[in-house]
């Protein structure tokens, strides 16, 4: 039996910039944005914080559920964009929404945060010490980009999205097809500084992105990591009824579909609406296809994310 996701929810914060905003920004069009990326409007926190919105998506995830706070055992948040850096926005969450029983921590492998926040629940239900965890990417990716920057500021986005994850068999019979990867020694192509100390990393304080590498990265790594999630769990491609990806890039997205030979319809996208929102991305997917009926019980799904690190992986489930 696989893990449960009992409930979802996501936030986007009100304020929505559409391309031609961008383009009074910097020298860009709608059209070129489009082309590039498949990113039409984006979210823009004002008021609201990453704890703020991922207090509010994980609300959301508890009432779907239809569970009570006090039922919560890990609360884990997945951000690379926190205003603070102590106390972690996990503890925040737990004190906004009561979990008075759940230990809290924060995790960043940036993009990729959602999969590596699943695979620690998962270990930890195999391991008998939990049953239900909340699981939330939240991210205000506005706080890093340099407006001046072409490269970038047409991407990203702010909002949350959240998972109520829960274990409905004995450890022993828990299923958990999850596999992680890295390799820092391309982690130069995706930066961003906001360290402290004497030695800090002489990078600068807002995200600078090597395009060109990080797509070539996507469309070989996350085929190859779903490859080996896939022969792991024994199943085929063809046997996958969606593949809920990270939402970086319309391209890179559809560069994945073709490299794995499926049908883009199998391939959910909302990164046109939302942009890129890093580690919320796949959470906040998932809670739309939810919502709108589109996940059918049984259904045999492949989760996979990939970004800053550079880190990538993916796990299968069936909903």
């Amino acid at each position: 039996m696989f893990i449960k996701f009992a409930g979802t929810g996501s936030y986007l914060p009100p304020k929505v910039v559409d391309n031609f905003e961008i383009s009074r920004m910097v020298d860009t069009s709608d059209e070129w944005i489009q082309t590039r990326t498949g990113v039409v409007t984006r979210h823009i926190a004002e008021k609201d914080t990453v704890a703020s919105m991922a207090a509010k998506a994980g609300r959301i995830a508890l009432e779907d559920a239809g569970m009570r706070p006090e039922e919560i055992d890990m609360v884990i948040v997945s951000t690379v964009s926190a205003e603070q850096v102590l106390p972690c926005v996990a503890c925040e969450v737990q004190k906004e929404l009561g979990l008075v029983n759940a230990s809290a921590l924060d995790i960043n492998s940036a993009c990729s945060g959602f999969i590596t926040g699943y695979q620690m629940v998962a270990g930890q239900m195999k391991a008998g010490m939990i049953k239900n965890a909340l699981l939330i990417g939240s991210e205000s990716l506005s706080n890093g980009v340099d407006w001046s920057d072409r490269s970038t500021c047409i991407l990203f986005g702010d909002g949350a999205g959240a998972a109520v994850l829960r274990m409905e068999c004995p450890p022993e019979e828990l299923e958990v097809t999850c596999i992680m990867h890295a390799d820092g020694s391309k982690g130069h192509h995706l930066t961003c500084s906001v360290g402290h100390g004497k030695h800090k990393v002489p990078f600068d304080e807002y995200y600078r992105m090597n395009g060109r590498e990080i797509f070539k990265f996507a469309v070989k790594k996350v085929p190859e990591v779903i490859g080996e999630v896939l022969e792991k769990q024994g199943v085929s491609v063809e046997e996958i009824d969606y593949f809920v990806l990270h939402q970086a890039n319309k391209r890179i997205i559809e560069g994945i579909a073709r490299r794995l030979g499926q049908t883009e319809e199998k391939f959910p996208m909302n990164v046109m609406r939302n942009g890129n929102i890093s580690s919320a991305c796949i959470p906040m997917l998932l809670d739309e296809m939810s919502r709108e009926g589109k996940i059918k019980p049984r259904e045999k799904l492949v989760l996979a994310g990939f970004g800053a690190g550079l880190t990538w992986g993916g796990f299968y489930t069936e909903w």
